[in-house]
């Protein structure tokens, strides 16, 4: 948080921002609270912090800081928030592990407003339903509101009086010299001109969200740079009769403030450019960025995503120039006249302030926009439209319409306006419209950002909403001339909004009789929770510097595939402060790794087989140096041929791994002659990145002697990180030393990828005999460690005409990469898992891992049963339209319903399925819903809504069975406290809180008498990774069999002094030489499949759930709004129900990312475009459905895991394909509504684009398609 004092104002001001964007020299004078700095688990923590930790709101923690940072800034300007300032307020920050909703719980406790749902519809409330629960066995309570602490704004920090005294002192100009730029505050306008006029190519700094970016994204550099904040004639906000003059240093916030007083005091007909403007600020950016962008930067830089600028320009706004030689108002419309090359303005001039005008009578005026994701996005494209009609009619005397996102600025339909004016407002002038904007705005077939078609589908959808706009108003000044527009179109006018979600959560009390110090199955806190929120939480990273520590930065390669001539590295090594580079002649072991017959390579020696593979390294004192010198290291290539890129592309070349698998069971081929009927299709599933906060991070110490090692690394798996830094080295194992505190956040992702990147830095520690740091910003994480794997499913089907299947035979294209990595193993769990709920008589499927050149994708959540389930959903889907039945009716029918041998063989027991699919149609109430989505859907054409229910069978385990051996150590001291250690790694899923409610259990005593330190390849060797849910499971048996152990040791003393105390068993114990040390140990699960046969017992045991979502969409524009979730849940007996349900709800969340959002863009020349959170969108707050419900099936026993419980941490993700499958049924009400028959297949994930093109209709078809051949795509599916 950010605070300044207003000496002319004598207010303070305080607002959160994002630290990674603010200068430090724009923060002279300013007063910098951090997270650490509200509260300590050593001195007394902040009421925020302890209601974020208290209501679960931290998994693997990295983002917690933040999140306590934004709420914090809220509740200094706003101790009782409205709920929409805390959805606003949190917009800006992105969670990977939670699903939001413990976040927002957290929060809400601060609201003035009732967190009851306000509803009594259908007879039920949240309050009425918590009475009847507090009856039965069941609660829906994780945390206790009585707990905490009040919020007293009066024990906040003061502003610090010296910066006060230093505001109200005349200002000085600030000069700050740096190594390669100066930054310069000038104090008066005069000043800032004449600074302009020495360097007019120095860019002006205000919120640095654009010159920022650009500097360390784009390697931009400014020798100089000029900061206007301290201004007062760019700060001035003033009132006229003519409208509003804002200055161009004033902030979006500023803006928003000024804006929203304006309309409240002014009248609605001359307020509708300042309403338009507001309503596209709620989306623009997060608070953080409204807080610190300014308006003038906004404009000045003309970027062709600028929210704002169509609207200033159809507004007719003007802004005030100045320079040393002139002072002069131009309309801001002249700004974007003839394209970014316009050069209305001199490189001297400064954009002093903006004005904006009232509207006049008879003016209407509305802006348009759609993103990847609602809020904090850049729009895809955007539109802002003004109509000006002669008084007393519906003839046009004036038209504007700019719209943003179609060119490179912001762009003038003037020609179509022109052509407009003197017409009536009628259909048969939006006909027009739309063909002449279509051929003014044109948008080539390999414009930048491409989606070609659909921007040019939106450019004429904004337009037809704004017709109706203008229409509805009409009718509503007079009735009696202007016909209302039809009932039907009515919501097509209504944007969707963020809510407050309605959450509820229940699970199964503790059995009566259980000791009250007896944590397990009770909502325990994560146990580094409090230590999260007040930022005391290390992380690789956190780690402090090391004496003579080097930084290093990776050079990767920029083609796919193609022959390294040289590398030259010489200017590279002139740079300050680089001491050397490493490439592959620097490896003293092996070069290479093999999980497989192609080896994983730390560095490329003769050729390049992907664009982000490692070359070389640079290693210099300081990350900025290394990165700048990586930057100067030349790579010289010769191509190679084919480059694969595509699953297509892999197929054509015969480009496969092996083995290849085949699961076959039947006959097929005779039940295809059988079968009423037959299904054919093809599905693309696209790819994920992992996006985990914590990128990846490693420190590796050497020690100095004997060849030692330690290396702190953000891994899910130290034992192969050991094992890869020893191969590389050629020094034994046992003296590289693995340290895992925690990590933040990994999905998969930190396996392989990690040991790669250790061994860089560990390569690079040994040359240089100095401690080496490596962590890896966003975009090159992005670039170089791949994610979930695209699939392609090629499927037919044959079923009966009652819905039931008789055969399937299909084939699973996974796109591998450049190398194996887990390809195969992915491959070959998507097959065995396809199936999901579904009894399948007779089965034929085949699964090839391709071989392409991309960088190799990994594991990750679900590891392959996201997409080959999605697969299995898209054909149940298919069958029910084909057999005329309901989609649920043909789950129904063809679910497993008694014990069964499935595809492999292998025994399941389905009844907790079929409790699951029950709980979940009686709670979500599907059937009086899906009547009421059918109702809605008659009455409105423009939006549709949608409902689905499905049912998951998640088999869990991992093969061979020697991968899920776990070891623990337990340490008991003489004062009684005890010290745990066990091979899993605690990266949000809260392992490590479970294994002390283990050991609590065991050794009964608290929980607060256990400590966990880290998780070390010297305290547990050879541990397997924490993979495939089985962290818990594992890892539980063998903190038990450690502690059962001890507590058979104590036994005769404590037999002895039955009323003693555990501390004075302790002392007897080590007085009479008892070893108060052991180690735990579980062999690990059965599993084998012999591939031959198609036979096996791969899994050990089945999580059953089940989801109802319902949507909406927006036919017009593609978005769609995520009405309500309900979720059910076998997980047996649940070791901590907070923990578990926070799982479910973070998967369930981050499959709505995979299936409806995250969408990966590769150049065709295999360039990754998606490389950070501007391009590449997951969930935010936004997202998550506004009724949101997960309940925990009644307790059942599991006799192969600790306590009954279910590794249940993957399994949620795929029921996010409900809310795929709920938009999937709104765009199939769209279609029959139409008249498109026949059947229809929806990729994933199902993003905007692909919705609104599916809603085919007279936009979509007055849309230009452009010839494939014709022209060379911007981007290319993978």
């Amino acid at each position: 948080m950010i605070s300044t004092y207003e000496p002319v104002s004598k207010k303070i001001r305080h607002c959160s921002a994002n630290a990674c964007l603010l200068p430090i020299c724009s923060l002279h004078g300013v007063a910098v609270t951090t997270v650490e700095g509200i509260g300590s688990s050593k001195t007394r923590i902040h009421p925020v912090q302890e209601r974020l930790a208290k209501c679960h709101g931290s998994q693997c923690g990295f983002c917690t800081p933040g999140m306590v940072m934004s709420m914090y800034a809220l509740l200094r300007n706003h101790p009782e928030p409205s709920w929409e300032q805390i959805t606003s307020a949190l917009a800006g920050n992105l969670c990977r592990c939670t699903g939001y909703r413990p976040i927002l719980d957290g929060c809400k406790t601060f609201c003035k407003e009732p967190s009851c749902c306000q509803s009594k519809e259908n007879g039920k409330c949240c309050l009425d339903q918590e009475d009847k629960l507090k009856e039965e066995e069941i609660s829906t309570k994780l945390f206790s509101p009585d707990e905490f602490q009040p919020l007293d704004p009066t024990q906040e920090f003061i502003f610090p009086p010296e910066l006060m005294t230093m505001a109200e002192k005349p200002k000085r100009t600030l000069v700050f010299q740096g190594e390669r730029t100066m930054w310069i505050s000038p104090t008066s306008l005069k000043e800032l001109l004449e600074l302009k006029a020495t360097y007019p190519k120095a860019p002006l700094i205000v919120g640095n969200t654009s010159v920022g970016p650009e500097m360390k994204f784009k390697g931009m550099h400014h020798p100089i740079v000029i900061s206007p904040t301290r201004i007062l004639d760019l700060n001035v906000v003033r009132y006229t009769d003519k409208g509003l003059t804002i200055g161009a240093a004033c902030s979006l916030a500023v803006l928003k403030d000024a804006l929203t007083k304006i309309v409240t005091e002014s009248p609605g007909e001359k307020t509708q450019i300042f309403r338009v403007l507001l309503h596209q600020l709620k989306t623009l950016g997060g608070q953080q960025i409204k807080n610190v962008a300014s308006l003038g930067g906004n404009i000045m830089s003309r970027k062709s995503t600028s929210d704002l600028n169509p609207i200033l320009a159809v507004g007719n706004c003007t802004l005030s120039l100045a320079s040393r030689e002139r002072t002069r108002w131009i309309p801001l419309s002249d700004i974007f006249a003839n394209g970014i090359d316009n050069n209305t303005f001199s490189p001297e001039e400064v954009l002093v302030s903006v004005h904006i005008p009232y509207s006049r009578k008879g003016e209407f005026v509305s802006a348009f926009r759609q993103a990847q994701r609602r809020e904090n996005a850049l729009p895809i494209a955007n539109a802002a439209m003004r109509v000006f009609f002669v008084e007393g009619t519906d003839i046009i005397m004036d038209f504007g319409i700019f719209y943003g996102g179609i060119g490179s600025t912001t762009i003038y339909a003037k020609q179509t306006c022109e052509a407009l004016r003197g017409r009536p407002w009628n259909e048969e002038m939006l006909d027009e419209a739309c063909r002449l904007v279509l051929k003014e705005v044109s948008l080539p077939g390999s414009a930048p950002g491409g989606k070609v078609e659909y921007r040019r589908t939106l450019i004429v959808s904004f337009l037809f909403k704004f017709y109706l706009e203008v229409l509805q108003s009409l009718n509503w000044k007079d009735p009696h001339q202007y016909p209302n527009i039809p009932e039907k179109y009515g919501s097509a006018l209504q944007d969707f909004q963020t809510q407050m979600p309605q959450t509820e959560q229940i699970y199964q009390k503790v059995n009566p009789e259980q000791l009250p110090r007896d944590p397990v199955g009770r909502p325990v806190m994560h146990q580094a929770g409090i230590k999260h929120a007040t930022g005391e939480a290390l992380y690789c990273d956190d780690i402090r510097a090391v004496d003579e520590e080097l930084f290093l930065a990776v050079v990767t390669s920029s083609r796919a595939h193609a022959k390294i001539v040289s590398i030259e590295a010489s200017e590279a090594l002139r740079e300050p402060g680089v001491y050397d580079i490493v490439t592959a002649q620097d490896v003293p072991g092996k070069n290479e790794f093999f999980f497989y017959s192609d080896a994983e390579i730390i560095f490329a020696k003769d050729k390049v087989i992907c664009v982000g593979q490692i070359v070389c390294a640079v290693v210099a004192d300081s990350a900025v140096h290394a990165k700048q010198a990586a930057a100067k290291v030349k790579i010289e290539y010769d191509a190679l041929e084919p480059v694969i890129l595509t699953i297509e592309d892999a197929i054509k070349h015969n480009s496969f791994f092996e083995p290849q698998r085949k699961l076959e069971k039947g006959n097929v081929d005779a039940a295809f002659e059988t079968v009423d009927q037959i299904l054919e299709g093809e599905i693309h599933v696209g790819g994920q990145e992992h996006f985990y906060m914590e990128t990846q991070s490693v420190l590796v110490v050497p020690k100095g002697e004997d060849k030692e090692i330690d290396i702190y690394v953000s891994t899910q798996h130290p034992a192969l990180i050991q094992e890869m830094v020893s191969s590389c080295l050629g020094v034994p194992a046992n003296r590289i030393m693995c340290h895992v505190k925690r990590i933040g956040g990994a999905f998969g992702g930190k396996i392989g990828k990690a040991g790669l990147l250790a061994s860089v830095a560990a390569v690079a520690a040994n040359k240089t005999g100095h401690a080496v740091r490596f962590i890896l910003d966003r975009g090159d994480d992005m670039l170089i460690t791949g994610g979930r794997h695209p699939v392609v499913g090629k499927y037919k089907v044959g079923f009966m005409n009652d819905g039931r299947i008789v055969g399937v035979d299909a084939k699973y294209y996974v796109n591998g990469g450049c190398t194996p990595d887990d390809s195969i193993l992915v491959t070959e769990v998507a097959l065995l898992k396809m199936d999901n709920a579904y009894k399948i008589p007779n089965l034929r499927c085949y699964g090839y891992a391709c071989k392409t050149n991309l960088p190799s994708n990994t594991a990750f959540r679900g590891f392959g049963f996201p997409q080959s389930g999605l697969v299995t959903e898209c054909w149940i889907t298919g069958i029910a339209a084909k057999s005329g039945l309901s989609p649920e009716k043909v789950r129904e029918i063809n679910m497993y319903k008694e014990t069964e041998r499935i595809s492999y063989i292998q025994e399941l027991h389905p009844e907790n399925l079929i409790n699951c699919w029950k709980e979940c149609m009686e709670k979500s109430a599907y059937y009086s819903r899906k009547t009421s989505v059918e109702e809605f859907n008659k009455q409105n054409y423009w939006k549709k809504k949608g409902i689905a229910i499905i049912p998951m069978t998640f088999p869990f385990g991992i093969n061979p069975g020697f991968l899920s051996q776990a070891a623990a150590l337990v340490h008991i001291y003489t004062d009684g406290s005890v010290l745990l250690t066990h091979g899993g790694i605690e990266m949000g899923q809260g392992i490590h809180t479970k294994m002390i409610q283990v050991a609590s259990r065991e050794l009964k005593i608290p929980m607060s008498n256990i400590h966990f330190c880290e998780t070390s390849t010297t305290t547990v060797p050879n541990a397997c990774a924490s993979v495939a849910s089985i962290g818990t499971d594992v890892n539980g048996m063998a903190v038990k069999d450690a502690c059962q152990t001890l507590l058979k040791r104590l036994e005769p003393i404590i037999s002895k002094n039955p009323k003693g105390t555990w501390t004075d068993w302790i002392k007897e114990a080590f007085e009479q030489s008892i070893n108060l040390s052991s180690t735990g140990y579980f062999r690990g699960y059965n599993a084998d499949m012999d591939w031959e046969k198609s036979q096996g017992h791969p899994f050990t045991y089945f999580v059953f759930g089940a989801a109802c979502s319902e949507v909406e969409i927006d036919c017009l524009t593609g978005d769609h709004k995520n009405i309500r979730t309900d979720i059910v849940m076998d997980i047996g007996c649940s070791i901590n129900p907070a923990v578990d349900i926070g799982q479910i709800e973070g998967a369930f969340v981050q499959g709505i990312g995979l299936y409806t959002m995250e969408e990966l863009k590769y150049s065709p020349e295999g360039v990754l475009y998606t490389r950070g959170p501007d391009q590449y969108k997951i969930p935010a707050v936004c997202d998550i459905p506004e009724q949101f419900s997960v309940s925990l099936l009644s307790s059942s026993q599991n006799p192969y895991a600790i306590y009954s419980s279910k590794g249940m941490g993957e399994a949620g993700l795929f029921l996010g394909c409900s809310v795929f499958f709920a938009i999937w049924d709104a765009v199939a009400a769209v279609r029959k509504e139409r008249g498109l028959s026949g059947t229809f297949t929806l990729n994933s994930p199902l993003t905007p684009e692909r919705i609104r093109m599916a809603c085919a209709d007279q936009f979509t078809e007055l849309s230009a398609k452009d010839e494939p051949v014709s022209f060379i795509p911007w981007a290319i599916s993978i």
